[in-house]
């Protein structure tokens, strides 16, 4: 007889991922498999019978829109009286890439993270990737609804101070347009490197004001790579 669905829970593997996701955010997964592949790190991925890899990006991509949908809500009621910018702003340090890692890990989410251990050290958006996948995989499962509920309430509520991000200003990347506007400074990004490859592929990113360059990043991103260069040029500004 064939072992599928619920009977998957009695396996040790499943029934201890089970029980983590209980205590971590107070509810019994349906279908386990979609939680076990929100974990399962591309580094690690497996070929299916069609030839797809089996690994969390598709739900990653998927937990994306979600997580931003219902942050967008949310913070569109919380702020009633707040503008777009400020809205865009706030949902940004809510969910980028290295806030959904520290939550991840604040969490306990990165203990359950299956990846390749040989790569560990390069992998810097790993937590924050699983962390997407997670909330793809609750979608699938339980659906919007309560995905909004689990999401709101069991971790924008309990793990995220918002009064902290109102007044914390790190994307670095912004404030520097909007002083090369200001100051009518000709500002350029340019990615004028990539070091390693496949999984290890880093951008390197330099940033000039009117011609003369001012600071350079280097991430897994290109997003990173700027944000980095752009806190590296804003200090040496502040020094001029």
């Amino acid at each position: 007889m064939a072992l599928f669905g619920p009977v998957r829970l009695f396996f040790k593997a499943d029934k201890e991922l089970s029980k983590s996701i209980k205590n971590i955010f107070g509810f019994r997964p349906g279908n386990i498999f979609l939680y076990e592949l929100a974990f399962k790190h591309k580094s690690v991925s497996s070929e299916s019978l069609n030839g797809l890899k089996m690994s969390n990006e598709r739900l990653e991509y998927l937990g994306d829109a979600v997580l931003g949908a219902i942050v967008a809500e949310y913070l569109f009621k919380k702020f009633p009286y707040k503008n777009e910018g400020f809205l865009t702003e706030m949902r940004s340090k809510i969910v980028n890439r290295i806030a959904l890692g520290k939550l991840a890990q604040k969490l306990g989410l990165d203990k359950l993270v299956i990846f390749s251990k040989e790569s560990k050290n390069p992998f810097r958006s790993v937590n924050g990737d699983a962390f997407e996948a997670f909330i793809g995989a609750l979608y699938l499962d339980k659906g919007f609804t309560f995905t909004r509920k689990v999401l709101i309430k069991r971790i924008i509520e309990m793990h995220v101070d918002l009064d902290s991000l109102e007044k914390n200003d790190t994307n670095y990347k912004s404030r520097l347009i909007e002083w090369a506007q200001k100051e009518k400074h000709q500002l350029e990004f340019n990615v004028v490197d990539e070091v390693g490859e496949g999984y290890h592929r880093q951008y390197v990113v330099e940033i000039s004001v009117d011609g003369n360059l001012y600071g350079q990043g280097t991430d897994f991103s290109i997003k990173g790579a700027e944000q980095l260069a752009s806190e590296k040029t804003m200090n040496a500004l502040m020094k001029v």
